[in-house]
């Protein structure tokens, strides 16, 4: 990366994690814009091909949004070279998503500080983590996240529960016992089936869905997802966690299926006839806007359903039928 761009990126980066207010949120967006417009090629032709003056570009409403499905068909990353690649999860046959990523240790400020400001400090917490699909897999930014935030807790139990459902029974009963505080972070499929073959009476631990049925178990609502997953593990909330490959931050929900996005992390709703269109006070596709993929692409076009609060918390209604077909694909090879 030339000097010019490090005297652009540095100040972003340096103050990143320390955004206090949507002014200053809004200034490093379009700031970011900018700066991925000049530099980022992917980017900057689908800016082009939608007709948009970028230079008249003034609020985060007129910032465009890339199709997420662009992870899949280009490499989106403005260095030439990257510290590791994640690839999503998927079903035999899909084509996966590659999120180039330069900087590893954007991301770990990133999860970690959002885990904090969530939860406190992990070394509060053992962590179990249920993620099978991801662990099979590999590549995975979930995994790479869990395996840090393990490290981290610094708790003996703390570990990756593959298929092992007998020794996680053992050690969610010990740590019940000794009445210390615990998350069982999951895959929604992986929880199903651990809590039906051993039903639990939950009260020190938190049960925490990272979503996705992966073709595993039929596919349910949030709100039935919660529901079968508090009957099994005796619970009265289910938190979730929204990530994704292609995005280095996450929200939290904690148990009243609200996600609250870290400062840095913003979410919008489009319309599902024209996805250039924003709207307000209704369901609408969800765009994201991670300042954390400064060298990706912070402005995200997902293809999931959803709801924005008027004080940013939002709720995921699931996927959009026809994601694969709607508008402003216009680069995808």
């Amino acid at each position: 990366m030339t000097l010019k761009l490090m005297k652009i990126l540095d100040p972003i980066i340096e103050t990143l994690f320390n955004i206090n207010s949507q002014k200053d949120f809004e200034t490093k967006a379009l700031e970011l814009f900018r700066f991925q417009y000049a530099n980022n090629e992917v980017y900057r032709k689908f800016v082009e091909l939608l007709k948009i003056e970028a230079s008249l570009v003034s609020s985060l409403e007129e910032i465009p949004f890339l199709p997420i499905s662009f992870f899949k068909s280009h490499r989106l990353n403005v260095k030439s070279d990257h510290q590791i690649v994640f690839k999503s999860s998927g079903t035999t046959g899909k084509m996966r998503s590659n999120h180039f990523v330069a900087d590893t240790s954007i991301y770990e400020e990133s999860f970690r500080s959002g885990f904090k400001r969530a939860y406190g400090n992990p070394t509060e917490f053992t962590l179990l983590a249920l993620l099978p699909s991801y662990l099979e897999q590999g590549e995975s930014s979930l995994v790479y996240m869990a395996d840090s935030l393990i490290k981290e807790s610094g708790k003996e139990k703390s570990s990756f529960y593959l298929n092992d459902f007998e020794k996680l029974n053992q050690t969610i009963i010990e740590l019940e016992q000794a009445k210390e505080s615990y998350i069982l972070l999951g895959v929604s499929f992986a929880l199903l089936n651990f809590f039906e073959e051993f039903p639990q009476n939950i009260k020190c631990g938190i049960v925490m869905e990272t979503g996705g049925m992966k073709g595993r178990r039929k596919e349910l609502t949030k709100t039935e997802l919660h529901q079968e997953l508090k009957q099994g593990s005796g619970v009265r909330k289910v938190h979730s966690e929204y990530g994704m490959t292609e995005l280095l931050s996450q929200a939290y929900s904690q148990g009243d299926e609200l996600y609250h996005c870290p400062p840095w992390m913003k979410v919008l709703t489009r319309s599902t006839t024209d996805p250039l269109s924003l709207v307000t006070n209704q369901r609408g596709l969800i765009n994201v806007i991670d300042l954390a993929n400064v060298y990706s692409c912070p402005f995200i076009a997902t293809e999931d359903m959803g709801f924005v609060h008027p004080d940013g918390s939002f709720k995921v209604m699931g996927r959009f039928d026809t994601s694969e077909i709607r508008g402003c694909n216009l680069m995808v090879e």
